[in-house]
């Protein structure tokens, strides 16, 4: 059967439903898909796709998810690519959807980000299992204390330059739900290059050194510190704030017992 859909970028798609060659660009959208129990239709994936582990091991990897290669996807006959607006390079994927079906998501934030879970649902003909992980991490979220006073935080992803995001991300939405408000929220670019200068004005009480896409070590924390001498840091999980999907029902007790 035919499906006609939208995707995120209001692109008409039309789809074979239910899709039984399914090709994900994104790690934590792969994560999904087996969570979805779509296992047995999984047939591309990128190399950044490691969750979950044993699972993945074993699927056809068609490159990263900045520079994935066409080709090799065409090859796969895939009846779905999943994509994303961020994640994704538009070049590439615009050039794909020229030859296969490719529905690109855009998440910027926790809802989008449940609402793309119920999409990957729909799409897949897996409904059900959708709802059941999005009222989880309703639940799970629901749980966390909502009177703890909020800390202003910096969450560095990259050093050398350091960089940072703003309120357009899914990472600053994660942040307000581990009760910290992002001081660089208002920078114009989503993920805007900051200065020693500006990290010592910004009187942050925590500092967030993720694992992922840099990961920080013990002695970036030392020079961060002399920085903000006061504040306190943290060496945090980078898929636990970045990755949206059913990866998200971890994410609460983990903030529950790190912060």
């Amino acid at each position: 059967m035919k499906k006609i859909i939208l995707d995120d970028l209001q692109r008409r798609i039309t789809i074979n439903f239910p899709p039984k060659r399914i090709v994900s660009l994104v790690p934590s959208i792969t994560e999904l898909l087996f969570n979805l129990g779509l296992n047995n239709f999984i047939v591309g994936i990128t190399k950044f796709c490691v969750l979950p582990e044993t699972e993945t091991e074993n699927i056809t990897k068609i490159g990263g998810t900045k520079n994935f290669n066409i080709s090799d996807i065409i090859a796969l006959q895939p009846d779905l690519v999943i994509a994303n607006k961020e994640e994704n390079t538009k070049r590439l994927v615009l050039t794909l959807a020229n030859q296969v079906p490719v529905f690109v998501t855009n998440v910027f934030d926790y809802f989008s980000a449940i609402r793309m879970i119920e999409t990957v649902g729909n799409l897949t003909g897996r409904e059900t299992q959708a709802k059941s992980i999005t009222d989880n991490i309703g639940k799970l979220f629901n749980c966390l204390p909502t009177n703890r006073p909020l800390k202003k935080a910096i969450y560095l992803i990259w050093k050398k330059p350091f960089m940072t995001v703003n309120k357009n991300t899914f990472i600053h939405s994660m942040m307000l739900k581990a009760s910290f408000v992002n001081v660089f929220a208002d920078k114009e670019k989503d993920y805007p290059v900051i200065t020693n200068n500006d990290i010592r004005k910004s009187k942050a009480e925590v500092i967030l050194l993720s694992s992922e896409p840099c990961h920080f070590e013990k002695k970036d924390g030392v020079e961060i510190q002399k920085l903000l001498p006061e504040a306190k840091i943290y060496f945090v999980d980078g898929r636990i704030f970045s990755w949206y999907g059913s990866h998200m029902q971890i994410a609460a007790e983990y903030f529950y017992k790190t912060f």
